[in-house]
């Protein structure tokens, strides 16, 4: 039997049972006898829907006059399941059609509505009835439904933008019992007002969110971390540059010095990407970002069971994951003294040992760095001689961004446009009042810091670009410095304030005014000469 529902017949009994009217199956004896049975009536009349299995007919009881019309359908399995064991059936039909929380839109093949929900009506401002027969883009804004017909696919999930709203919606395709499409029917999650600007605010979140990481994505797959990534071309940084692209060929340790926040792992990049390892990983490790009781495992990795807490399947160490490629150990001056000696030994030997398992050979290229005097270390014995000697044969020093003031308008430019480009914003100009303002600043945090503050002003700029008013430290967000006055100047300051209050409060006669300051009055001729 095909799945589509078909009209078989109707039949009219008046209430003592009587046929007064018959067509189709209605006139069947089987039909008019089951309809007859005592009870059945009544519960129609109550239910409004039920079904005769066993002559595969669900009927629906309509009112007329004094009589009961039985409206008879032929229909699949599911639908007389559904009538014959749901009490309620009709009802659920009722909520199904006018649930104002979940609207439901039908078009037929022709993609013209020929139902659409109460709830939607409202929303779209159309009287009852007015949608039907039109098609449904006219009524539906950014709907889909009529696509769903012509290519019988449905969609689910998708989301839709109606009237500024953002809502998850289902339309699927309608079919009979040999696949021709009949229509389709759109479902729309709808919530109260509150509740649907949450839902809204947040996908509207979620695709900020998803937009940003997807640039920040495609930022990653794009740098290349060349020399061009080093910003300014003032002659402290072309030499640095120069310098970067003799050494990155030669397969030699290098040790980048330099004060927090310039740029040191930029270089070691910039390295990396010229060396002939650049096909290989580039693996970096903050050493002094790792506690000491994890050091070791860290770098060296372990074996399965190795030690309490350890990961059943074993660890592969720093070391060998940089195997062909380059380590980078940042911050090399903070790493204990006990490991030194076993990265010393690495070195040497070109061997790693993991904790609890055997040594493996492994062919890396090391490039470190510090913030810190290595030489000062080592004469204080934080630090091993030789192990200095293994990481230095090279050493090139990032200049501070006091060193290279001229290249501030380069790196603001650049602080800004990668700004704009993560978070999806309009790059902002730069008023010429800013670089002497910057100028003058110490920038202890070297690019760092200056990136800090770049990003911090285009967050709380009022306008389409940046002001030396953008920098001030007192703004929005930012971190006040008192105005301190030197001491003798405020007590000065002070003193004479209390003595003209003294000579108002007398009248002007200096003898009360200093006997009511307890001064002498030769000191108070002195503070008014």
């Amino acid at each position: 039997m095909s799945s589509r529902t078909a009209i078989a017949g109707l039949l009219s009994l008046d209430r003592a049972g009587n046929v007064t009217a018959a067509l189709g199956r209605g006139r069947e004896p089987g039909v008019q006898q089951a309809l007859r049975r005592r009870g059945l009536a009544e519960t129609l009349r109550e239910r409004r829907l039920g079904s005769l299995p066993d002559l595969g007919l669900a009927v629906h009881w309509l009112a007329l006059a004094d009589d009961d019309l039985f409206l008879l359908s032929e229909a699949g399995s599911a639908v007389l399941e559904f009538l014959a064991g749901v009490d309620f059936a009709y009802e659920i039909l009722e909520h199904l059609l006018s649930d104002p929380f979940d609207a439901m839109t039908v078009v037929d093949a022709e993609a013209r509505v020929a139902y659409i929900a109460p709830v939607h009506e409202g929303f779209f401002g159309l009287s009852h009835g007015a949608a039907t027969g039109r098609p449904v883009q006219e009524v539906i804004e950014n709907t889909r439904l009529h696509k769903v017909v012509a290519s019988g696919k449905a969609e689910i999930g998708e989301t839709q933008s109606m009237r500024g709203f953002t809502r998850v919606v289902n339309r699927t395709p309608i079919r009979d019992g040999e696949g021709k499409i009949l229509g389709a029917i759109g479902r729309v999650l709808f919530k109260g007002p509150k509740q649907l600007e949450r839902l809204n605010q947040r996908i509207n979140s979620l695709e900020d969110e998803v937009a940003f990481y997807r640039r920040e994505a495609r930022a990653a797959r794009e740098r290349r971390y060349g020399l061009d990534d080093l910003i300014g071309e003032s002659a402290a940084m072309q030499n640095l540059k120069r310098q970067i692209a003799q050494v990155a060929p030669l397969d030699v340790p290098v040790l980048i010095t330099g004060e927090s926040g310039v740029g040191k792992e930029l270089v070691a990049q910039a390295i990396h990407r010229l060396s002939p390892r650049r096909e290989a990983p580039l693996v970096a490790v903050n050493a002094a970002a790792l506690p000491d009781s994890l050091v070791e495992s860290e770098l060296f990795g372990y074996e399965a069971g190795a030690f309490t807490g350890a990961d059943r399947r074993g660890r592969v160490g720093k070391f060998e994951q940089a195997a062909g490629g380059t380590l980078f150990l940042d911050e090399i001056g903070e790493m204990p003294v006990a490991v030194q000696a076993k990265l010393l030994r690495v070195l040497q030997d070109g061997r790693v040992e993991r904790l609890g398992g055997s040594s493996e050979t492994v062919d890396f290229r090391l490039v470190t760095a510090t913030n810190a005097k290595l030489e000062e270390r080592v004469s204080q014995g934080g630090f091993r001689l030789d192990l200095f000697y293994r990481i230095s044969p090279v050493v090139l020093t990032v200049p501070a961004l006091s060193e290279r003031l001229e290249d501030l308008p380069a790196l603001v430019h650049h602080f800004l446009a990668d700004f704009a480009e993560r978070h999806g914003r309009q790059r902002l100009e730069v008023a010429p009042d800013v670089f002497p303002l910057l100028s003058a600043r110490p920038w202890p945090g070297n690019l760092r810091q200056l990136k800090h503050s770049v990003e911090r002003a285009a967050i709380f700029a009022q306008g389409p670009g940046l002001t030396a008013a953008s920098f001030d430290e007192t703004g929005p967000g930012k971190t006040s410095t008192p105005n301190i006055e030197p001491l003798q100047s405020a007590l000065g300051r002070v003193e004479a304030d209390l003595i003209r209050a003294a000579l108002d409060a007398n009248g002007g006669n200096k003898k009360k005014a200093a006997e009511q300051l307890g001064i002498s009055r030769s000191y108070l001729y002195k503070k008014l000469g």
